[in-house]
């Protein structure tokens, strides 16, 4: 499986999520917070740096469990610009005609 390059609107909301993980989490333990949500350390650290830009939904679903954030409060950060805009972003069939 060919895997498409990011776009940068998905680097860009890749980078808002990790902040607002990093943001949510505090000071509690990075190894706490990935533990509680099963997944390792070194993923919630490549989320939380944006070098994992688009992780898989249950992941997200299982840290924000963690951490008590609602999915709908992370979709509406990550998809919004620091000017409140909803960002565009293309669809996998927009990605692929491209």
């Amino acid at each position: 499986m060919v895997r498409l390059p990011l776009t940068p609107a998905e680097l860009e909301r890749g980078q808002r999520l990790g902040a607002l993980l990093r943001r949510a989490r505090g000071e509690r333990s990075m190894l706490l917070t990935a533990l509680d949500a099963g997944v390792s350390p070194e993923t919630l650290r490549k989320i939380e740096s944006g070098r994992i830009a688009t992780p898989a939904f249950p992941t997200i679903a299982a840290i924000a469990d963690v951490l008590g954030l609602s999915l709908d409060a992370v979709w509406s950060e990550i998809n919004t610009s620091d000017g409140g805009a909803e960002l565009p972003g293309p669809t996998a069939r927009e990605r692929l005609a491209s």
